[in-house]
Parts: structure tokens; sequence; C-alpha cells
């Protein structure tokens, strides 16, 4: 029987929260962000663009950055949206947030840019 590894994430820990199921793996490069901007883009999902402080990020209201982007299937322009949100708010978490309009849910949820936590 193989063990579980336990992770060591801790309230009193800022560092050591993770945020979703991409936290745990190394940070996303920009070939892997624009992969899975164009995944959310074939999958007809709107995007949508989040930012919190590090502080905040575990409780549930992140500030939107402008309106989500109904019907943009330009994949420059949604990077060009996170990176112009990363730039505002060079301290916050940044996610990247694919609405599904047919299920009223959302279909992706991922921390594109890691604020510093202290």
């Amino acid at each position: 029987m193989s063990t579980i590894q336990d992770y060591p994430s801790r309230l009193s820990r800022p560092e050591s929260r993770k945020m979703g199921t991409f936290s745990y793996l190394p940070p996303m490069g920009e070939a892997e962000i624009r992969h899975q901007v164009e995944w959310i883009v074939q999958n007809g999902w709107n995007p949508g663009i989040e930012h919190t402080e590090p502080e905040f990020a575990a409780q549930i209201y992140w500030y939107m950055w402008k309106l989500p982007m109904f019907g943009e299937t330009d994949v420059d322009a949604i990077l060009a949206e996170l990176k112009a949100c990363h730039e505002a708010n060079p301290g916050h978490h940044v996610r990247l947030i694919g609405y599904d309009n047919f299920t009223q849910s959302q279909g992706a949820n991922m921390i594109v840019y890691r604020g510093a936590t202290v």
C-alpha cells in the first residue's frame, strides 16, 4: 500500500497556504499560462480576472478586475489583461476564472500570479 504525502499547510504560516490544484505544482511559465487560457477559450467559457492581497486570499471576496470578458476569444487580449492586472496590483494574487454560462458555474479557476507572502 502506498503512503499518502502530508503537506504541512497551516494558517499560522501564510507561505504554506495553497490555493487550488495548480498551487501544488511549480509556478506556471508564460507558455503554460497561455495553454490554460487557450483551453478556457476552446471550451467556450468566459474569462474573468480577480485579484486580492495574499493575506485575504482565503476569504470569499476577491476584487474583480474589470467585468468578465464575455465572448472574448483573443488569447493575447486575455493575457494582456492578466498582465495589466498584475502590473496594477504587484503585491496581489491574480487569478483567472473560466465561467461556463451553460452550467452557471466556474469551469476553471487558477492563480496565475502570486503576491509575496509575509
